[in-house]
């Protein structure tokens, strides 16, 4: 599946350091996963994370999941090795927290370069910090990129905002990065919701982040994995909608004209363009699930 083309619509959190997640993994109708040697793993676990880890994505088993590793930062004593470690297991990416420049992603690039069988891993880069969400368009450029994950809730720290249910104070930060991301042609998806018990205002979040634009949200918790799926995934109606309107559209170019009608709306070339990018997403989801199953 080409990879700018494959659904993201669920990338789920697994701590690197609890066997029994990594595994329960495998089971879970999710788009992506991270693997994450960051924030959900103890100090005195970083470590032994990181060797568990690497043996777990060596054995595989993970299906069509995109496997996404997530490191410690360069600022820190694990940051370097993480990368070493993760690279020989050559996953579909390597996700960097933190990032506020290109420079970050260039050392982590000239690592991955160096290592037989990286050919095809992208860097990820958390846009979680006011200095990295100014570089967006910048960091979108850079060697290998190949996604942009929001990280809000270090961002809404930093910002020192409040929580608001419709996430205003973080709305400019999550459109620059869409900007950017969707400039580049790189994967861009939104942040946690941290409330997973909170069915109905993370089916709000979800429809509020699909609705800007972002390719599907990460999760905290698999019990936000079908909610994610189904807000991010073209519905029924989508796909009927965009059926009728590459089919009138054919029709009126054979009578020769420049815009046909559908439900008393005008449909213009650049409604068939997005009709068929609908269908698109529809069938790679219809695909990977074969896949995931």
């Amino acid at each position: 599946m080409d990879q700018r083309a494959r659904p993201y619509r669920s990338v789920l959190y697994i701590p690197g350091s609890k066997e029994r997640a990594l595994e329960k993994a495998k089971t879970l109708a999710v788009d992506a996963i991270i693997f994450d040697l960051e924030d959900a793993v103890a100090i005195d676990e970083k470590v032994n994370a990181r060797g568990l880890l690497a043996e777990t994505l060596k054995a595989g088993g993970f299906g069509a999941r995109v496997k996404i590793c997530r490191i410690n930062g360069f600022d820190t004593e694990w940051g370097g090795d993480d990368l070493t470690a993760m690279a020989a297991v050559a996953p579909d990416a390597i996700l960097i927290p933190k990032v506020e420049s290109v420079a970050t992603i260039e050392k982590a690039a000239a690592v991955l370069d160096a290592m037989p069988g990286c050919e095809s891993t992208e860097i990820w880069a958390m846009m979680e910090t006011p200095r990295g969400i100014l570089k967006a368009a910048e960091i979108a450029e850079a060697p290998r990129m190949g996604g942009f994950v929001m990280g809000t809730n270090d961002l809404a720290k930093e910002l020192m905002t409040r929580f608001r249910a419709d996430r205003e104070p973080l709305l400019t930060s999550l459109q620059l990065c869409l900007l950017a991301a969707r400039a580049a042609g790189i994967t861009i998806v939104d942040g946690v919701y941290n409330a997973f018990k909170d069915e109905e205002g993370f089916k709000v979040e979800c429809a509020q982040g699909r609705d800007m634009g972002f390719d599907g949200k990460t999760l905290i918790h698999p019990a936000q994995v079908e909610a994610a799926n189904e807000a991010f995934a073209p519905s029924s109606a989508d796909i009927d909608l965009a059926q009728r309107q590459i089919a009138a559209y054919e029709e009126a170019e054979a009578k020769g004209l420049g815009i046909a009608i559908v439900d008393g709306k005008i449909v213009e070339n650049l409604h068939i363009v997005t009709a068929k990018q609908t269908l698109a997403k529809a069938a790679a989801i219809a695909k990977l699930e074969e896949g995931v199953a």
